[in-house]
């Protein structure tokens, strides 16, 4: 783990999509956190401890999901397929699938491994399996707030983790899409899915993979539009501050009532022409009760006062 001082930072962002905005000064306690995501062969010495099963191995109950079809209660979780001409990019059903039998050790769907993946990010993680492996470790999943302090690598004033260009003098700086989504990957890194941790220069505070790999969990309710709430501190300057309510975190519109936790970080699908989330500032709504093959996480622990 890596020790971050905490202090006064600014999270969020004018320029980009609304509900990162505004940027506002904010400030969190010390802290240590993971140094890179969670890997398949950290999660599998957990499972082999513990006995977890999984959300995504789990067969889904009809009465939790109305109108699901009855042949849909089988274990499963959802995984990208690159789509083999241009689609349209408002539907995600073009190139996200349900596929039964895929979970963590099934990165790809049933007849894939995690052979050759143990240095990956851990993927196909809901939120219930993050809070289950960081209880067995004596850590925490991270606040939103936390995430993105830690993310920044002290810097400010600038959008992306290392700066201001996305590739400064063409170097890569993090695994995301290269070409256009989601039928056209250019794979200048060679790694059509996730990559191994430390792949990419470490940021600032010598922490990898904070952009793009995977999506990673925290522990904040996830809103459209800010409504944090303070712990403690000044009325100018939030300290430690927290997402919206539970209750505010619902899909509107929604017929399952499944309230949804921030994501942060992008991940190998964040491509510039639809879904440019690879800065520290983006976040994105997922529920708790969903995996998929681009989300894994990372781990925190507090540093006591005095």
């Amino acid at each position: 783990m890596r020790a971050i001082a905490g202090g006064v930072f600014v999270m969020g962002s004018d320029h980009f999509y609304p509900e990162e905005a505004p940027a506002r000064r904010v400030r969190v306690d010390p802290y240590l956190i993971d140094e890179t995501p969670v890997t398949n062969a950290q999660f599998a010495r957990f499972v082999a401890a513990t006995g977890h099963v999984t959300f995504a191995e789990i067969a889904p109950d009809p009465r939790d999901y109305p109108g699901m079809p009855i042949e849909m209660a089988r274990a499963g979780s959802a995984v990208f397929h690159k789509t083999p001409h241009p689609v349209d990019t408002s539907d995600p059903s073009q190139w996200w699938r349900f596929e039964f039998g895929a979970d963590w050790r099934h990165p790809a769907g049933p007849d894939s491994s995690i052979d050759g993946l143990e240095d990956h990010p851990v993927v196909h993680i809901a939120y219930s399996d993050a809070e289950a492996y960081a209880a067995w470790l004596g850590k925490a999943l991270p606040t939103e707030a936390e995430w993105e302090c830690a993310a920044r690598g002290g810097l400010a004033g600038v959008e992306f983790a290392w700066g201001d260009e996305l590739s400064p003098g063409g170097k890569l700086m993090a695994n995301t899409w290269h070409g256009l989504f989601p039928f056209q990957n250019l794979l200048p890194d060679g790694w059509e899915r996730t990559s191994p941790v430390r792949s990419f220069d470490p940021n600032g505070f010598g922490l990898y993979d904070m952009i793009g790999n995977v999506w990673e969990w925290t522990s904040d309710w996830y809103a459209p539009h800010k409504s944090e709430r303070k712990a403690k501190g000044s009325c100018c300057i939030p300290a430690n501050p927290r997402g919206a309510r539970k209750h505010d975190s619902f899909e509107a519109g929604s017929p399952a009532r499944i309230p949804r936790k921030v994501l942060k970080g992008g991940s190998h699908l964040c491509a510039p022409n639809y879904c440019q989330r690879y800065r520290p500032a983006a976040r994105h709504p997922e529920p708790i009760d969903t995996s998929t093959s681009h989300v894994g996480f990372r781990c925190i622990v507090r540093v006591p006062n005095g």
